[in-house]
């Protein structure tokens, strides 16, 4: 196992790199030139009103290669100095000159709570109703079970969102805060803050979860050494908890770890409805402004995120199933 973490651990560099190339490139390809923008609204003001010199002044006047080079860091930049990932900076913004690991410092807390409160919602939510699904297949409550996940994975998180919006604003007056409330500061308005987003981006998830799981707990409960446990008189909870459930939860895990482009594309879009001040909400803005900086660094935190997230799930694989050898 230690050996498997290690060559994991080193995977990640490669994997980041083709992140890092893909990411820089792609974000390229987006329609508009932030350069035309600026030189549009505020070129005059800041006696820069030709395209050239505004080009130089954002580092944009020279080949994307060597753009690249200097945002990895194994280019030096115009003032001679390496400054890049490398060196731990991601770059400054283009219109507001603020640098983006700052910026990404002081929202990623907001969108790490978002999905860590949105993943523990999906399984509440997905986990009780599945094992009681498959505890008692083709009844009544299995059907309403079964109609109930589907409706979940049907219906898109982002009409919901602006449903709850809409409807209470019209009915009731009410509107949630657009001030963030920090959860040092008060920890309860600050959940009250979080807990309808969070349960929405969590209902949109937890279809998926709840239909594998019950297919997986159905196969399990068919095996040979369920049947000897229920004979030897063993109660529900005991077989269903460490016999049933521990064997079933294998490639449920597996799904969890799917299901993190999930989360990151559901804060993008739950942030913007709530009006919450995270990186999802900060990648939307940039790409309108073709800030190419805070959007490459948004996506590139991201995109660790993930490869860091799937480590761990393949680790919990050994964990639940002591079959499972990475030598």
């Amino acid at each position: 196992m230690r050996t498997y973490i290690i060559r994991r651990l080193l995977l990640v560099i490669p994997t980041v790199f083709l992140a890092s190339i893909i990411i820089f490139f792609l974000i390229r390809l987006i329609p508009g030139d932030v350069v035309d923008a600026m030189v549009a609204d505020f070129g005059a003001a800041v006696g820069v009103t030709t395209r050239p010199a505004l080009e130089k002044a954002l580092g944009l006047d020279v080949p994307i290669l060597t753009q690249y080079g200097r945002w990895i860091g194994v280019v030096p930049g115009a003032d001679g100095n390496f400054s890049g990932i490398l060196q731990g900076d991601l770059g400054n913004s283009l219109w507001r000159k603020i640098s983006v690991v700052d910026d990404l410092l002081a929202r990623w807390p907001v969108t790490l709570e978002l999905g860590f409160l949105a993943l523990i919602i999906a399984q509440l939510i997905a986990l009780p109703i599945s094992i009681f699904s498959a505890l008692r297949p083709d009844t009544k409550s299995d059907y309403i079970a079964r109609s109930f996940a589907i409706m979940l994975i049907a219906v898109p998180s982002f009409w919901v969102g602006t449903m709850v919006i809409v409807f209470p604003s019209i009915w009731w007056g009410y509107m949630p805060s657009i001030m963030l409330i920090p959860f040092a500061e008060d920890p309860i308005g600050n959940l009250k803050m979080f807990i309808v987003p969070a349960i929405i981006l969590g209902m949109a998830m937890s279809g998926m979860t709840m239909r594998m799981t019950r297919t997986m707990m159905l196969e399990v409960l068919r095996q040979d050494y369920i049947r000897t446990a229920w004979a030897k008189g063993l109660r529900e909870r005991v077989v269903v908890t460490r016999h049933v459930l521990k064997n079933a939860l294998i490639p449920v895990v597996s799904l969890i770890g799917l299901q993190v482009p999930v989360i990151v594309g559901g804060t993008v879009i739950i942030e913007q409805i709530f009006c919450l001040p995270g990186m999802g909400r900060l990648m939307i803005s940039s790409i309108r402004q073709r800030d190419y900086p805070i959007v490459s660094g948004v996506m590139l935190v991201f995109g660790l995120g993930m490869v860091l997230i799937n480590l761990t799930v393949d680790i919990t694989y050994g964990y639940l199933d002591p079959r499972v050898r990475y030598e």
